[in-house]
């Protein structure tokens, strides 16, 4: 059996970066609330040693009602080899038993990312679908709401991207 190539590392942002970005996404967390949330930042770690996804999870606590959504700021960057990009996926049992998705159903971060604007902050937009009961979701604090896999992907013979990212979450606006 092959070696499984090491091609990236979880890193948190800085703490004035995660505090902008949970000031915007969740303005009702006071200050204290989004240090403390910060210091309890766990690096993404996988469950077992076949594992391939590594476990992202919520800095805050937060509850869902049917049809909402929310962006969670996670504190995390990814570096990333050139050559590979982090999927991110909804945790199966979010979607089984809690009716929670990811927003955008499969996020997609690029190794040119790290460097952004925005430090190349990991955003995760969760949306609660319908429930059979019409009840809504609480989540803890350190409760996995996403997994990210690192993928390899290759180019086109005749691409010629030379462009730079400079800003962070969407913005290459394509």
């Amino acid at each position: 059996m092959s070696e499984i190539p090491r091609v990236a590392r979880f890193e948190r942002v800085s703490l004035a970066q995660f505090r902008e970005a949970a000031g915007k996404a969740l303005p009702d967390r006071d200050e204290a609330a989004v240090t403390a949330a910060y210091e309890g930042i766990a690096l993404p770690r996988r469950a077992t040693a076949g594992s391939s996804g590594y476990d992202i999870r919520t800095p805050f606590a937060f509850t869902l009602r049917p049809g909402e959504d929310i962006v969670i700021p996670t504190g995390l960057r990814a570096w990333i080899a050139p050559g590979w990009w982090l999927m991110l996926m909804p945790r199966s049992g979010l979607g089984f038993r809690l009716y929670t998705r990811l927003a955008n159903t499969v996020g997609n971060i690029d190794s040119d990312y790290y460097g952004a604007d925005n430090e190349g902050h990991i955003m995760v937009k969760l949306r609660l679908e319908l429930t059979g009961d019409g009840a809504p979701r609480a989540f803890e604090a350190g409760t996995a709401i996403c997994q990210g896999v690192f993928v390899p992907f290759g180019i086109t013979v005749d691409d010629d991207a030379i462009d730079k990212r400079t800003g962070g979450f969407g913005s290459t606006g394509v």
